[in-house]
């Protein structure tokens, strides 16, 4: 027991002495992909980061509007260079939060980024500077960070040009601010080469592709980038791949129960046990003919990772061509299924193989697998390139992987029935079954195309496949799903249902409640088994899940309001959740509590802080907290990653960093430096009109009691200062 409370102890010491000093989780380096380059060609500038343990930086490819703070690049104009494209993150990971009710890129360990410019001139300047963010799930810390960076020619030796440089246009480079939308990836894909990075905490070397971005914008002399298209696979890495797998082998079982197939392994089942000399001969050639089919499909994985690979990832997952090609492959596919035509091979193709095949041997095992793929194909070629474009956009082992899970599922059933021909016996007859197997895939296919669709649509900000259009589809497409299994619609190839049998029901079952599932996130519910396919939240138009929130705590918006000494200042573009009325400014604050006679409640914030928000949604929302913030305390909000620059009177250079502070946000955050000697958020803090501090300021804790009796002592030490300065007067 004593063991356990030192424990305890020392684990919250570590905490406190995390949150009372200045952090620097993330360190940057800089490289270049060339050293030498001649005037006219491109080069990377790399930005290396080496992120602490149990940090995690925000990468630049996720929606800006989402919540966290997206890491984001400028560029000063020089006509020494040019930018081509925007700044591209090397491998981030993907996570959905369900505080931001969205989707974000993050990195762990070391994080890159590069971004391709072109040379012009030879005495070579970059200059520019970035903004970032890291947090810790340990502490439940945010941090927003900012630095500059310079490239010259001592980097990169630049000479002379063969033929005469470009000459720079005469407009600034292209931007994409993270509130605005991103512009369209150029139509190529542009491999980058040399892209390592070193990671002292083991984790392998970073290396991908990029699509570029075209064009170039006026703006002003310092342009910023992020971009902004959304990732279109919800999982990476290891796990993602082996469940990537799972899905292929379970689509290739599926495909065992089409017309083109089911009929086809009682076929050549009795071929190999009937033509062969032994039963274990039989069995060898089942294993073979297996194993021929494995190898058959796990090729044509093959042929696709050499054609895509790693460097068009970025390509196919982000760009609105190939997505909206794939979306009109799902269209050809689901209409295929549905019966409104097949989708066939040339039958000169399988003349020629199934003459291979008569030739028997074990050559002839061979091709007679390479006939069972040909012959298939109208069932099993949808199935098969829904695999194949679901890992295109991946990792280059996904659709190899992908291919042998299929083929796997896929060929196990002709080798077992070879091996124990006896179970033949218990396979269901032919029928008008496996034509519903069809429809239904059919219906699948529909659904799923739409998620390639909203890639393409979410790129150009069209805004025809918002969220709630996405599932209002989605409900109709399972509905008629669910009709279709009840026998209340029928298309042209369908044999009469005079009865539903219990496997059909439990289907009609799972579909409907599916829907009902669906159902909710109309209404802004997150849906957050669905996270990876759905639309941000952001382009929810009727979110009520945030109208309640907004307007929860007792009393809404204007409770309170009477206590406010005046009208907040920057109150058109902030606010406290829950109704909460308070300032945004210091200032302000300090003379409303003098005015009241009222302790100060400072809430150090920021828009891209996801434990603020966390505790704003699981402390902030409790009655007793809620009742005292609104009764006892001046609330103020200092966001210290606000980018709202203010008027030049106002600027000023501080004294910690000898940087200059333009904005809201940095001089709340230079503030929360030399008065508290922290940089993390959340923090909070309690003191009065002269800012002395009442108690030991906290940061993130999910205990809503100890975040009573944090606002208690601060109310009970406020009253007894000022009983004793009464006293003293």
């Amino acid at each position: 027991m004593r063991s356990k409370l030192l424990a305890t102890w020392l684990l919250c010491l570590v905490a406190l002495l995390a949150q009372a000093q200045v952090l620097k989780p993330a360190s940057w380096s800089y490289d270049v992909s060339k050293k030498q380059v001649a005037v006219g060609e491109e080069v990377d500038l790399i930005f290396n980061a080496k992120i602490d343990k149990d940090w995690y930086l925000y990468s630049s490819d996720f929606d800006p509007d989402l919540g966290p703070m997206v890491t984001e690049f400028s560029f000063q104009k020089h006509p020494s260079y040019e930018l081509v494209g925007d700044v591209q993150p090397v491998n981030p990971k993907k996570k959905y939060d369900d505080i931001w009710e969205g989707e974000y890129t993050y990195f762990t360990g070391t994080a890159q980024f590069r971004q391709k410019i072109r040379v012009l001139q030879p005495d070579l300047q970059v200059k520019g500077g970035y903004e970032y963010q890291v947090c810790t799930d340990v502490t439940g810390q945010c941090i927003p960070f900012d630095d500059t960076f310079a490239f010259t020619s001592q980097q990169i030796a630049v000479t002379a040009a063969a033929t005469p440089a470009a000459k720079p246009a005469d407009k600034a480079p292209a931007k994409t601010k993270s509130a605005a939308p991103q512009q369209p990836v150029r139509d190529t894909v542009a491999a980058f080469q040399d892209m390592t990075a070193e990671d002292t905490s083991g984790t392998e070397a970073l290396s991908s592709a990029f699509a570029q971005q075209p064009g170039t914008t006026e703006g002003a002399a310092t342009e910023t980038f992020s971009a902004t298209v959304p990732a279109s696979e919800p999982m990476t890495g290891q796990d993602s791949l082996w469940a990537f797998m799972l899905v292929a082998f379970g689509s290739g079982l599926v495909a065992l129960l089409t017309p083109c197939v089911f009929p086809m392994v009682p076929m050549t089942v009795s071929f190999f046990t009937g033509s062969s000399g032994s039963k274990g001969q039989a069995v060898l050639k089942a294993l073979v003919y297996g194993l021929s089919i494995i190898a058959i499909y796990t090729l044509i994985g093959t042929v696709v990772a050499k054609l895509f690979g790693a460097d068009g990832a970025n390509f196919i997952s982000t760009h609105w061509l190939p997505n909206l090609l794939f979306f009109a492959i799902f269209l050809l596919f689901a209409m295929s299924f549905f019966g409104m035509f097949e989708i066939t091979l040339p039958s000169s193709w399988l003349t020629k193989v199934d003459a291979q095949a008569d030739k028997g041997g074990w050559a002839g095992v061979f091709f007679m697998a390479f006939t069972l793929a040909l012959v298939s194909f109208s069932c099993t070629g949808p199935i098969v390139g829904s695999i194949l474009v679901a890992s295109a956009g991946g990792e280059t082992i996904r659709p190899v992987a992908g291919m042998f899970g299929f083929s796997l599922a896929f060929a196990l059933p002709f080798t077992l029935f070879a091996v124990f021909p006896s179970w033949l016996s218990s396979l269901p007859r032919s029928g008008g079954w496996l034509n519903s197997v069809k429809v239904v895939l059919g219906f699948i296919e529909l659904a799923l195309a739409l998620k390639f669709l909203s890639v393409a649509d979410q790129v150009y900000h069209w805004g025809i496949l918002d969220r709630e259009v996405y599932i209002a589809l989605w409900i109709v497409i399972f509905t008629l799903m669910g009709f279709y299994l009840l026998g209340k619609l029928k298309f042209s190839h369908d044999s009469d249902l005079p009865y539903i049998s219990v496997p059909r029901l439990f289907l009609a079952i799972a579909t409907f409640g599916f829907v009902l599932y669906l159902i909710p996130g109309m209404f802004g519910a997150p849906l957050k088994a669905l996270a990876g396919y759905l639309p941000p939240q952001s382009t929810h138009d009727f979110d009520l899940n945030s109208i309640i929130r907004q307007n929860a705590g007792g009393g809404g918006a204007t409770a309170g309001a009477d206590q406010l000494c005046g009208e907040p200042k920057y109150g058109d573009i902030f606010e406290l959740p829950h109704g909460l009325q308070g300032y945004f400014d210091l200032e302000q604050a300090k003379a409303c509590a003098a005015q009241q006679g009222k302790p100060i409640f400072i809430d150090f914030t920021g828009h891209g802080c996801v434990n603020c928000r966390e505790m704003e949604a699981n402390v902030w929302s409790d009655p007793a907290v809620l009742q005292r913030l609104r009764e006892n305390y001046v609330i103020v909000a200092l966001y210290v990653d606000d980018k709202t620059e203010l008027p030049e009177a106002e600027w000023y250079t501080s004294a910690y960093d000898s940087k200059e502070k333009k904005t809201i946000g940095k001089q709340n955050a230079d503030y929360q430096i030399t008065k508290f000697n922290v940089n993390a958020q959340p923090y909070y803090v309690l003191m009065d009109a002269q800012e002395n501090v009442l108690v030991k300021p906290i940061a993130y804790d999910l205990d809503v009691e100890n975040f009573v009796n944090f606002l208690d002592a601060g109310v009970a030490s406020y009253k007894a200062r000022h009983d004793a300065t009464a006293l003293a007067e």
